[in-house]
């Protein structure tokens, strides 16, 4: 995780969970001059367009002060989705028996892009099955990991 994005998390997890909101995720996407800071909030009977208003409203009041980003950026306050992006091992591990998609920042056994079951976590590696091909993935090294939903 950058430093940028630990210092975000270490600002608005608690603004999140004082609302009573788990914190699911923080993305900081930086495109030039018009960046996205986009955090996704969940709670056990799911996540309505107010509860998204109600946190962006408490979480724009604290950026304003602190101000922790220089540059012009939109804030976006979302739901993980049926899509579920996953960011932490404890999700991981708490998603395993899933298809999961993973795109890795830096290539491993010459590949970036993963698809397949979750297999859970070992130590500090996500465990991926690609075909017959078991993956050891470093948590560290995975750029973007999402839930393939599925419409039984």
């Amino acid at each position: 995780m950058s430093s940028k994005l630990e210092q975000l998390q270490d600002l608005l997890a608690p603004v999140v969970e004082a609302l009573g909101y788990q914190c699911w995720g923080i993305e900081f996407l930086s495109q030039g001059r018009h960046s996205l800071l986009r955090v996704y909030i969940d709670q056990e009977n799911g996540v309505l367009v107010e509860d998204c208003e109600k946190v962006s409203r408490q979480i724009s009041g604290v950026l304003d002060v602190e101000d922790p980003i220089s540059a012009e950026y939109t804030l976006e306050v979302s739901s993980p989705g049926m899509d579920r992006p996953l960011f932490t091992l404890e999700q991981f591990a708490a998603f395993a028996g899933e298809q999961v998609k993973i795109k890795l920042r830096i290539p491993f056994e010459g590949r970036r892009n993963f698809q397949g079951l979750l297999r859970g976590i070992e130590e500090q590696d996500v465990v991926v099955q690609v075909d017959d091909h078991e993956f050891l993935l470093p948590i560290d090294s995975i750029d973007k990991a999402n839930i393939i939903p599925r419409f039984d």
